[in-house]
Order: C-alpha cells, then sequence, then structure tokens
C-alpha cells in the first residue's frame, strides 16, 4: 500500500504543473504563429502598406488622366499643336514639308 500511495502522491503534484505548462506552451505558440499572431501581424502589417501604395499610385494615374480629361475641352485644344502631334504619332507629311527624322530613342514629346 505504501508504494501505491507514493505514486498517487507523485501523480498528483506532477500533474496539475505539466498540465498549466503545457497549456501556456500552447498560448505562448499561438502568441507567435497563430492565426492573430505576431507573424500573421507583421504580414497584415506589409500587406497594408502595399495596399496603401498601390492606392497612391491609383489616384495619381487618376488625377493623370483627370488632367489629360480636362486638355481635351474644346477650349484648352490647340488646333496647331493637335495637328502637329497627330502628324508625328501617325507619320504623316504633306508635299511641301520638310521631315527630320529623328532616333528611335529621341522622343519629339
Amino acid at each position: 500500500m505504501g508504494f501505491f500511495h507514493v505514486v498517487k502522491k507523485v501523480i498528483k503534484s506532477v500533474v496539475p504543473p505539466v498540465f498549466f505548462l503545457g497549456l501556456t506552451g500552447y498560448f505562448l505558440w499561438n502568441t507567435l504563429n497563430g492565426d492573430h499572431g505576431l507573424k500573421s501581424y507583421y504580414v497584415q502589417q506589409k500587406l497594408l502598406v502595399e495596399a496603401q501604395n498601390a492606392q497612391q499610385d491609383a489616384v495619381s494615374e487618376q488625377q493623370a488622366w483627370g488632367r489629360r480629361v480636362v486638355g481635351l475641352k474644346e477650349g484648352a485644344l490647340d488646333k496647331d499643336l493637335l495637328d502637329e502631334r497627330a502628324r508625328v504619332m501617325l507619320s504623316f507629311a504633306q508635299d511641301n514639308e520638310i521631315v527630320i527624322p529623328y532616333k528611335a530613342n529621341d522622343h519629339l514629346y
């Protein structure tokens, strides 16, 4: 009887601390690696920065297109510049015009 009493006493004194140490380890692991842990937080912060950069790029592109659209209004168009730009883009020339070729990397605009 004495041996079983000692074993029972040892089990009662070992099981609760082991259980709570295991529970503490579980919570620590989830704090670092879980769905809402520190690693996930870092990944979400990185995605947030990328999304903010993409939003800023979209806003600047929208502003550039807005400026182009405003430039297309009837009062804003200069007919000579429009004609010149259309001829450059379409590679058209009249018989009395002198054509100066540009290199591939030299842009008129």
